[in-house]
């Protein structure tokens, strides 16, 4: 390259010293966080070895964060049915506040000063009140109502008697708490998503002679389903983890079971990172199965659908060999 054709002029690269202070300290963290997590310290057991008639003793190195304890306990059947529970409650907790959050959220639209009240002071007490004293609440419900009844009021004729203590199982009394705090929140994004799409499509949809049901299922929701699902992905995450509240009534879920492990054995940390490991992995399954959700409902609305972490991981491949190439082909003109 030259200015004027005569005289060439280097091109120097931006040298980026910002970057590399901040990539060296970024490494020495990482390095400094590998050895504190696999790094042996000796134990109060001593090893003593026998050679050539002198007797040595030192102290037996174990993992500071107890490794193969984790290793130990992490597919027991104990672990693993609290995992089982855990999953269980995430997923039926998450199914009742979707349903619910959808209608009240629809109710609070509505221009009915009872219905969209009604669905105010849902969303009020809900989100207003700890989940875990709702959680206690529904877990002794039948302190407040032994018994209920369906019939006639003030008329002493009943079709039909439930004894609430027999019939209301710890686990049914949380799956009752989580779904209908979690039916205050989703109401809320549900409204949001609502609220989003243009009322310019709602007129239009009834100058086609749609109905307002007919509008909202076919032409409302679909298009709000793309700001919808994010917050509505962080919720499930949100209520995995929130099921841990479940062990203070006595429902044992999967830090409800580690607890009741290390309860016995004293191993505290080691079986919290085996809850913990799990709580990532089942998190981690939910952000990949949230990505490609949130990939399909963005058809509409984006040209180019954001690429895959597989398409990404080609990318750079391909990228990364393309350069390799290059610098080769520019090393075999030179020589």
């Amino acid at each position: 390259m030259s200015t004027n054709g005569d005289v060439a002029v280097k091109v120097v690269p931006v040298r980026h010293v910002g970057r590399w202070i901040g990539l060296g300290a970024v490494s020495i963290l990482l390095a400094m966080l590998i050895h504190t997590l696999f790094f042996k310290v000796s134990s109060a057991k001593q090893i003593c070895v026998l050679s050539r008639g002198v007797r040595t003793c030192h102290g037996a190195k174990v993992w500071r964060f107890q490794w193969d304890i984790v290793k130990q306990y992490f597919f027991t059947t104990e672990v693993l049915h609290g995992l089982w529970i855990t999953v269980e409650l995430t997923v039926i907790s998450m199914i009742i506040g979707i349903v619910l959050g959808m209608a009240i959220a629809v109710m609070r639209m509505s221009p009915n000063r009872v219905l969209s009240s009604l669905a105010w002071s849902y969303t009020w007490f809900f989100r207003g009140t700890p989940v875990l004293v709702q959680l206690v609440f529904w877990a002794f419900i039948g302190g407040l109502y032994p018994h209920l009844s369906l019939g006639v009021p003030f008329m002493h004729i009943a079709f039909l008697h439930i004894d609430v203590n027999t019939a209301l199982t710890p686990l049914e009394a949380v799956i009752i708490g989580l779904g209908l705090n979690e039916g205050a929140y989703m109401s809320e994004i549900a409204r949001s998503g609502l609220i989003s799409v243009d009322e310019g499509q709602t007129e239009a949809a009834i100058s086609l002679g749609m109905t307002r049901r007919q509008t909202l299922r076919l032409v409302i929701i679909p298009q709000a389903m793309r700001v919808i699902i994010p917050p509505t992905g962080n919720e499930v995450i949100s209520m995995l983890k929130t099921t841990s509240l479940a062990s203070t009534v006595g429902v044992l879920e999967l830090f409800g079971a580690v607890a009741n492990v290390y309860a016995t054995n004293y191993k505290i940390i080691p079986l919290l990172i085996v809850a913990s490991m799990w709580y990532l992995l089942v998190t981690t399954v939910l952000s990949v199965g949230q990505f490609y959700l949130e990939r399909r409902f963005a058809r509409g609305a984006l040209r180019t659908p954001p690429p895959t972490p597989l398409q990404r991981l080609r990318a750079d491949l391909r990228g990364i060999g393309s350069k390799f190439h290059t610098k080769r082909g520019v090393a075999e003109l030179r020589a």
